[in-house]
């Protein structure tokens, strides 16, 4: 099972790329990514959740 499938479907819908996201989270595309792999915690769901509506809104 993928981990994290709600992040990663959440990213493509914004039409927005990984390494934006992770930018506009704080981190470097690769940490960002090494993030991904578990399953993360609800509070930080919300907050890269957060980061993927910034990284929408400064492409926009």
């Amino acid at each position: 099972m993928e981990k994290n499938k709600d992040i990663r479907n959440a990213i493509k819908e914004a039409r927005v790329k990984q390494w934006q996201v992770a930018e506009t989270y704080g981190l470097s595309e690769g940490n960002f990514s090494r993030m991904l792999r578990k399953e993360l915690s609800s509070i930080k769901k919300e907050e890269v959740f957060a980061a993927i509506e910034r990284a929408k809104k400064e492409i926009n």
